[in-house]
């Protein structure tokens, strides 16, 4: 596990409010966690733990970076994970046979260097910076929590493995999600239209919705653009191919889906290059009996609009 934290300013009442998160990382399901704390104290460190684990379960060992290598607030972070009793933490966690690992993981600005896990708390953290940057003060504790876990609902729900779209009888695909809640259905928005005006309302769930739609559509964007390749257009692009598995860059994507397809055919224009496809949906569904709920859709996308997520085999 990682641990990793951010901080939020929130409104309750006339005051102003600083709250933090803490970021956990599963190295085995590749799931997030978000607790909020009051303050960078060890008690409120070790608080967020137990809630963490009463949550989660037990882990074998917990990692963690000494906060010096955020987006701003630097020194801050710095002199704050310094008065953190880590000793006691650790006698904490050993206690529940939990081993804690305390050390600079990466020099600052390079998230790049810790891997997959490190690129998503980078990710997660430059969205939610930005977005209580502009709004958090529309939020109150409440609010903050409801929306940190609506933000973690979304980040478990991005795919971990393809392999089911080879079998047109098989379920959608796994992700963390199911991992945690041993459940195949999709966490659904409440239904309406929320805009930025709902920002301002007296209804604070309502901003929140709207928050977390902005917080879906950025994480949206972000981890599609991690997944394609950076080519210069000087070099020769790979064409499509029948067997490649693909998400398709649709912006009115509902929230917590991701519309995986396999390419079924390819469309050749005169120059030979591959501009066209026909797709096979992968969001296909089977029952306790083992027969299909949805039947398989079958649509054509330009390749512009898809992301390469596993090439077929040659």
């Amino acid at each position: 596990m990682i641990g990793s934290h951010q901080h939020h300013l929130i409104k309750e009442g006339r005051k102003e409010m600083k709250r933090y998160g803490l970021l956990f990382t599963c190295m085995a399901s590749r799931a997030v966690h978000i607790e909020t704390l009051g303050s960078l104290s060890t008690d409120a460190f070790i608080n967020g733990l137990r809630r963490f684990l009463a949550l989660r379960g037990p882990v074998r060992q917990l990692r963690s970076d000494r906060g010096t290598n955020f987006i701003g607030a630097e020194n801050e972070f710095e002199k704050a994970w310094a008065k953190v009793d880590h000793q006691k933490v650790r006698e904490f966690l050993l206690r529940d046979g939990c081993d804690y690992v305390q050390f600079n993981f990466n020099v600052p600005s390079a998230s790049h260097m810790g891997g997959a896990w490190e690129r998503l708390i980078r990710s997660t953290r430059s969205i939610l910076q930005t977005l209580m940057h502009q709004s958090g003060l529309q939020l109150d504790d409440e609010s903050l929590r409801t929306f940190l876990y609506e933000a973690t609902a979304i980040i478990n729900s991005r795919p971990l493995t393809v392999d089911p779209l080879s079998d047109p009888t098989s379920p959608e695909p796994l992700t963390p999600n199911h991992l945690l809640t041993m459940k195949s259905k999709v966490l659904l928005p409440p239904p309406g239209n929320f805009q930025r005006e709902d920002l301002y309302s007296t209804k604070r769930w309502r901003r929140v919705q709207h928050l977390i739609n902005e917080f879906w559509t950025r994480w949206w964007r972000e981890f599609l653009q991690s997944l394609q390749a950076r080519q210069k257009w000087t070099q020769p692009r790979r064409e499509a191919c029948i067997g490649d598995v693909v998400i398709m860059k649709d912006e009115d994507t509902p929230r917590n889906h991701w519309l995986l397809a396999r390419i079924e055919e390819v469309y050749p224009s005169d120059d030979r290059h591959v501009r066209k496809v026909k797709l096979v949906m992968g969001d296909t569904q089977i029952d306790n009996q083992g027969k299909r709920i949805k039947p398989l859709r079958f649509l054509e996308r330009p390749i512009h609009k898809l992301v390469l997520i596993l090439p077929a085999a040659p």
